[in-house]
Parts: structure tokens; C-alpha cells; sequence
């Protein structure tokens, strides 16, 4: 199964398929956290890796107490159904 990997350095959680790379960004402020994008690769769309990517950034900065903001549409789709 796809793994979600936190690369918390550069801002992204990620999932690896072979070469491809799908990615959840995000940046960090005093107390809010700002997702702005999430990308999937042609060839990785509609596997549903941008959901998992999404739900696995929400539940950690729910858990980490940061106020959720979302600069990106695919994640404002998810926090106006919370």
C-alpha cells in the first residue's frame, strides 16, 4: 500500500510510486498551518493519493493544534465538509 512520508524540512507529506511522486505542500506559521497545493502526476491520478495525502495532513495538524487554512481548492474541498 502507498505510504505517506512527512518530509516536515520541506513542507510536503509525499507518496512514492516508482519514479513518480505525489505531493501535499504546506507552510507553517505562528499557529496555523496553510496547505497550498497538492499535485499528482498524470500517471497517478485517480488512484486516490491526493485524498489520502489530504486526510493524512489534516489529521496531523488537528493533532499538532495548528489552525487549518487551505490557499489550495482541492483541500478546501475537505475542510467544508468538517
Amino acid at each position: 500500500m502507498s505510504e505517506v512520508i512527512h518530509l516536515s524540512d520541506e513542507g510536503r507529506f509525499v507518496i512514492n510510486q516508482g519514479e513518480a511522486q505525489a505531493v501535499l505542500a504546506y507552510e507553517l506559521y505562528d499557529t496555523s498551518c496553510n496547505f497550498n497545493n497538492t499535485y499528482a502526476p498524470p500517471q497517478l491520478r485517480g488512484k486516490g493519493l491526493a485524498e489520502k495525502l489530504v486526510r493524512h495532513g489534516l489529521k496531523w495538524a488537528k493533532t499538532e493544534g495548528f489552525e487549518i487554512e487551505a490557499s489550495c481548492w482541492y483541500v478546501q474541498k475537505f475542510l467544508s465538509n468538517t
